[in-house]
């Protein structure tokens, strides 16, 4: 996959819907910036694709790669990253075939943006008509530890909700000490410290 320079992620989605999945109404625990949105539509369509009835934490990672790749590449070596790629493809039972398909997808996203617009309502109208799909409960752990560690924060009815981004979200994967996605992650060469920095001590805030 072609790498870009790093993207701001500035812009929060602005449904308070608890992500991802949007659980059916359930009462909203936080908020999204645009690019983890994107992020979570994607695990959602990688589940589906397996006929998953939940959402797990190796769909996110998945998705990280296919829909965020040009941000998050900088904390891994680049040297590292066709393993972390391999790595990836393998603990989501994807097919090299499929993995590129998926691949070829979002890039052609990416340089026809036009289309991309297009295509994203046309799957907004398709997500009406289904029954979203929840998070696994290692995926809602994980998101409640991020919840906590998230350094922004917007109001809802009077309520302060935290705004998670994808690399805070990475961050408290690479944190579930004693996981084999964790031990894997760091297997592949992650830079958790960097990445800790980044989340904790952002350059800027999320605009609303």
């Amino acid at each position: 996959m072609a790498l870009f320079g790093r993207k701001p992620e500035t812009n929060l989605r602005r449904r308070g819907d608890h992500e991802p999945g949007e659980n059916g109404g359930a009462a909203a625990t936080h908020r999204v910036t645009l690019n983890l949105a994107g992020v979570n539509k994607c695990a959602a369509m990688l589940a589906r694709s397996r006929s998953a009835q939940a959402i797990e934490v190796a769909d996110m990672l998945a998705a990280m790669y296919l829909r965020d790749w040009e941000r998050l590449s900088q904390y891994w070596d680049e040297q590292d990253h066709d393993q972390i790629e391999e790595f990836l493809r393998q603990i989501c039972s994807i097919s090299p075939q499929r993995w590129n398909s998926w691949i070829e997808h979002y890039d052609r996203e990416r340089s026809q943006s036009e289309r991309m617009w297009l295509r994203l309502r046309r799957w907004k109208k398709q997500e009406a008509k289904e029954t979203p799909l929840p998070p696994s409960a290692t995926l809602e752990s994980v998101l409640k530890k991020a919840e906590g560690l998230a350094p922004f924060r917007d109001r809802r009815d009077g309520q302060s909700i935290p705004i998670l981004t994808t690399e805070c979200v990475l961050l408290c994967i690479a944190r579930s000490f004693g996981s084999v996605i964790s031990r894997r992650l760091a297997e592949t060469g992650l830079d958790t410290s960097r990445l800790e920095l980044d989340v904790l001590f952002p350059k800027r805030a999320p605009l609303t």
